[in-house]
């Protein structure tokens, strides 16, 4: 298993190593030990999966504020997306700052988003299938969100799917990052 750091402080690719033969084939796609040996200590108590049937579906900017805010390990097991982190933590070197990787069923690539930030997706192909792992429970009442297409944020999702999204009510509604006071602080977690 590799894990690649990426542009943002803190997140990182994680890249299994997959082994095939004439059968199919196998692959690890968590270790705590292997993480650790990077300097990601984090305890995953929830795993979650999320199906999205057109192309275009895009969820997010999501996280959950404190006492129950989340590290995220995830990945695409059917289908196509591009994931989406944002850093949101006040006094970090990439505050603001986001990234986009594509993770398909076909790389198998996962995106490690530590605490402190915001998530999100768009699906690029249709049928995609998401699985993450969060180490602390969901928690409706800590929900917190940033709108998608936020000008201080920029994050182009028109470049995977030329405007045709399906979203929830509550992500078209969501505040500006403007109006948001960021309870997240670097070095925190």
């Amino acid at each position: 298993m590799k894990v690649l750091a990426t542009e943002l402080q803190d997140a990182y690719i994680i890249e299994p190593k997959v082994f095939g033969d004439n059968r199919g084939w196998f692959m690890e796609t968590y270790s705590y030990r292997v993480l650790e040996e990077h300097g990601i200590k984090v305890n995953f108590v929830q795993d979650n999966q999320s199906y999205s049937a057109p192309k275009g579906t895009l969820r997010g900017l999501h996280f959950q504020n404190p006492p129950m805010t989340q590290a995220k390990l995830v990945r695409c097991t059917r289908g196509a997306m591009m994931d989406i982190a944002v850093d949101i933590r006040k006094g970090s070197p990439t505050f603001k700052k986001w990234i986009a990787v594509e993770l398909s069923a076909e790389n198998k690539r996962q995106l490690y988003v530590p605490r402190g930030f915001a998530h999100g997706f768009v699906t690029i192909t249709d049928d995609v299938e998401v699985m993450y792992k969060a180490d602390n429970f969901y928690a409706p009442e800590t929900e917190g969100s940033i709108i998608y297409n936020d000008p201080d944020i920029g994050v182009n999702w028109d470049e995977w799917c030329q405007g045709e999204f399906t979203f929830s009510a509550k992500d078209k509604t969501a505040p500006c990052f403007k109006d948001f006071v960021t309870p997240f602080t670097y070095g925190e977690y």
